[in-house]
């Protein structure tokens, strides 16, 4: 990391012209959505590789679908693996969730059963992503607004397992846990008390909007003060994980996004003590 905390910013394209300029700001790396840079060498890429010149970059993508039924598309990961040896980044993402199936991609993040047959099938496909890739897959827990019945594990148990089973990684996005313990009605501390800290290699923090009935995951504000205490509570087990701020509708300037970054970096600082 380019800077002592680990604390970095997803990038977006409304930031450009300002962090083009290479202005002094707190965030020490920058994620990017991996499928807004696979088929493009034009401006974004100039702008990405210009910022990859001072920062670490990490690759999140959204259309890997993981957990689907269908054969892992060979042609996404060729355009993958060709951005991953352009940017090096230090960490690949990708959500634990399927997409849809063949030819219908249906741009939603969908949950599935944690039975023993989802683990196998899931696990496979993982290891064939890491060989293709040549390197660890992270994958994310999903915001979900439903719950399968009579699953075998928690989600917690159950991504574990995965790590355990496939030597993937684990991206740890709080503000999920946070929107799916109130909208299921589980503990999000026990969530904390299950993951293996060891198999985390990346944590996500986001704004959520209340619809009333249930909590919606729009990454369109700052961090709730609820999702900040899970944080802290996760420090507390483990404590030096590269931590990202998401922000994707209603962005603000990017000295907004900042503050955010500095709310976590005085957390982090915290924790030591």
């Amino acid at each position: 990391m380019s800077k002592n905390h680990k604390i970095g910013a997803g990038l977006r394209h409304q930031h450009f012209p300002y962090l083009i300029e290479k202005p002094q700001i707190s965030a020490s790396w920058f994620e990017v959505i991996s499928e807004n840079f696979m088929n493009t060498s034009g401006y974004p890429m100039e702008v990405l590789l210009s910022i990859r010149e001072d920062y670490p970059i990490s690759l999140h993508g959204v259309s890997l679908n993981i957990a689907g039924s269908d054969d892992i598309d060979r042609d996404y990961l060729k355009k993958l693996k060709s951005l991953i040896g352009t940017i090096e980044p230090f960490n690949v993402s990708d959500h634990l969730c399927w997409t849809g199936m063949k030819k219908n991609n249906l741009h939603n993040l969908l949950p599935f059963p944690y039975s023993d047959e989802a683990l196998e099938h899931i696990v496979g496909r993982v290891q064939y992503v890491q060989e293709f890739i040549g390197r660890p897959l992270i994958l994310e827990n999903l915001s979900a607004y439903l719950g399968v019945k009579d699953c075998k594990y928690t989600e917690a148990e159950f991504i574990n397992e995965i790590a355990k089973r496939s030597g993937a990684k684990i991206l740890l996005d709080i503000n999920n846990i946070y929107v799916n313990a109130k909208n299921q009605k589980f503990n999000p501390h026990h969530y904390f008390d299950t993951i293996d800290p060891s198999y985390i290699a990346e944590i996500h923090l986001a704004g959520f909007t209340d619809m009333g009935e249930y909590l919606f995951d729009t990454h369109s504000c700052p961090v709730f003060p609820e999702v900040w205490k899970l944080y802290e509570y996760f420090l507390t087990k483990k404590n030096d994980i590269p931590t990202l701020i998401e922000w994707d509708e209603d962005i603000p300037e990017f000295e907004v996004l900042d503050q955010e970054v500095k709310k976590a970096i005085s957390l982090w600082e915290n924790s030591f003590d």
